[in-house]
């Protein structure tokens, strides 16, 4: 952690290591008055092992006989006189929770086989590249499954609904299941729930070998108060802050940490290219950015105190930001940072040179909570939300976005994407309108596990998704299966068609054909690959109302055939069959402020989607 310290990567550098004969340990407590290694090796005695501090405030200690395997933890003696037994927060190994201790790891003997994956990742521009994110809680997508057999079986799964990349909600081990990851334990330690590192680092290569990409959510923001973790770690505030009034993150009833001590940020951005690195990650989808950026968040008027400029922005945070999307960069060529960020902080996805944050990436969630307010409305009164959900088509490259209907959405009484439908409407219409919109959406996807087939339960982290809605036995397969085919088919073009990712992040990608139309609820536009090519441009049309529309006339720039290759009516979706027969005529008719039109049918809580070009014609492309 200092300049004194041994070369090499903090997680070589501290943390338990073999060594002939023994294990070395070495761990940072600049402030306590003694620190002893104690575990199986001496039968939990914590007596023979007292270990050395160094000018550092690195102690360490070699125990002969000590082999991987074993579990332990530190007796800390704090500044404060108190004794703590603390986990190792280097260690690459846990203990299964509900337990506690630290374990020292095995040798990886995993022989990767991604050499031409990662190499081929350096050469990409994820930004002008489909991305269809399936997010997915281990625990709960299949239950009983570790990391090799749900390797094995999601990255069949993803491949056939056309996804691109998995999303991992946290790996990292955790005491508390229920906190689903986000209240970490162990920063550089897999959760042995479903098997050890060399398992998991099967799961991400598997993945690899199938043409999947593989993220994980990291949590930086915050961690639990639980007696063994972080929290008062040699008997003073050492990762959390010392200052009251930002020592907690009130939300989670957690400690928030000190990202202005240089040792806690190069300890969080070790971690985060530990993940990167040693797994070969595509990407970190990084949590909870908000809470992190503003003195402010979640607190009151006399909980926070304003910087020095007597503002309410975080200096220290936005330097940590900026510090680890270069350091993952750097050490990972093509990996990729995307940031869970609420608010409208500007140049979150601007490169740090440029006074940016340096991320790739940055969620939506203002596009997501329009879009779901809108289809939780009865299809009457929608109009009243729908500019909302057009201002986020409007503004949808004033950052690199990532569109997501995410686990927090199907949780805690919010129902699921089916159940928000009012209960009176075709419900899997407006579920398949919806991921219609999103796939059209400028911005790269990322769907929750069990909304590609519409799932009705809400989530729960501790059983599977509800599969046997998709059995051939069950009176509701033909719904559910409808969804996923609409789903699966919707990656696929999104991945097929540069129109609908080329210029995700660029505002020559997108042109609006109508976005006022609050008398029908009707939003159309044109997404483009090239500028003002309209060629191979795809015209997105959505009709948000129940009721069927036809002979909608509706502009369009280009005079001739176009040709139906999206409507999520069709009878092979599970929608009454209403659409245009495969094919529309643009003709010599002004309207809209463009010198062609077509009459058009748009099917009730539908999506149809139009390509220049007869059938023939676009074969020849």
């Amino acid at each position: 952690m200092t300049a004194s310290a041994p070369t090499g990567p903090l997680w070589l550098r501290l943390g338990s290591h073999r060594v002939p004969g023994g294990v070395t340990f070495a761990v940072w407590a600049p402030n306590a008055r003694s620190v002893t290694v104690f575990g199986d090796f001496d039968g939990w005695a914590a007596v023979d092992h007292v270990m050395s501090r160094g000018p550092d405030g690195v102690w360490a200690a070699t125990v002969p006989g000590a082999t991987a395997g074993m579990a332990y933890k530190y007796r800390v003696v704090g500044a404060d006189g108190l004794v703590r037994d603390k986990a190792d927060p280097l260690a690459r190994a846990a203990q299964l929770p509900p337990e506690t201790a630290s374990v020292i790891a095995e040798a990886s003997t995993f022989a990767w086989t991604d050499e031409a994956w990662v190499a081929a990742r350096r050469e990409r521009s994820p930004r002008s590249e489909p991305m269809s994110i399936y997010e997915v809680h281990l625990g709960s997508w299949r239950g009983g499954l570790g990391y090799r057999d749900t390797a094995v079986r999601l990255a069949e799964y993803v491949r056939a609904h056309g996804f691109t990349h998995v999303q991992l909600m946290p790996v990292t081990e955790h005491p508390y299941g229920g906190s689903w990851g986000y209240q970490v334990g162990s920063y550089f330690a897999c959760s042995s729930r479903w098997g050890g590192a060399d398992d998991f680092r099967f799961f991400v290569d598997h993945l690899h070998a199938e043409g999947v990409g593989v993220l994980l959510d990291w949590v930086p923001a915050h961690f639990p108060k639980d007696p063994f973790a972080l929290g008062e770690f040699d008997g003073t505030p050492l990762y959390e802050h010392a200052d009251p009034l930002r020592r907690e993150q009130p939300d989670w009833g957690t400690y928030a940490f000190n990202l202005g001590r240089a040792e806690v940020r190069d300890f969080l951005i070790a971690s985060a290219v530990y993940w990167c690195r040693e797994f070969h990650l595509d990407g970190l989808r990084v949590d909870a950015v908000a809470s992190m950026l503003y003195l402010d968040y979640s607190r009151g008027p006399d909980q926070w105190r304003p910087n020095a400029r007597g503002t309410n922005e975080n200096d220290e945070a936005v330097d940590f930001l900026r510090r680890l999307n270069d350091a993952v960069h750097a050490a990972c060529p093509g990996a990729m940072m995307i940031a869970e960020e609420s608010t409208a902080w500007p140049g979150v996805t601007e490169s740090t040179d440029r006074g940016g944050l340096g991320f790739d990436f940055k969620w939506n969630l203002g596009w997501m909570h329009d879009l779901l307010t809108l289809v939780s409305l009865p299809p009457a009164s929608r109009a009243q939300r729908q500019e909302h959900v057009a201002f986020s088509l409007t503004h949808a490259t004033s950052e690199h976005h990532v569109l997501p209907i995410s686990h927090d959405e199907v949780v805690h009484g919010k129902g699921t994407l089916m159940t928000r439908i009012p209960a009176d409407c075709d419900r899997a219409a407006h579920v398949r309108l919806t991921l219609a919109f999103q796939w059209a959406h400028p911005g790269k996807k990322l769907l929750f596990m069990g909304q590609e087939f519409g799932q009705v339960r809400e989530w729960a982290d501790d059983r599977s998704l509800d599969w046997d809605l998709l059995d051939a036995s069950s009176p509701r397969a033909p719904v559910h299966r409808g969804i996923a085919l609409t789903a699966a088919d919707l990656a696929r073009l999104h991945a097929r068609l540069p129109a609908l990712h080329r210029l995700d992040g660029d505002a020559r990608g997108f042109e609006w054909l109508d976005a006022r139309d609050l008398r029908n609820t009707v939003i159309a536009f044109l997404r483009r690959a090239e500028g003002s090519d309209d060629a191979a441009a795809v015209a997105c049309v959505f009709n948000f109302s129940d009721r069927d529309l036809f002979d909608y006339r509706l502009g369009f720039p280009v005079v001739g055939p176009w040709r139906e290759i999206l409507n999520t009516a069709a009878r092979e979706y599970g929608g009454h069959g209403v659409g245009n027969l495969g094919r529309i005529v643009a003709v010599d008719e002004p309207s809209h402020g463009r010198p062609y039109s077509a009459t058009i049918t748009l099917p009730a809580a539908s999506a149809v989607f139009f390509t220049p070009g007869d059938v023939a014609e676009l074969a020849t492309r």
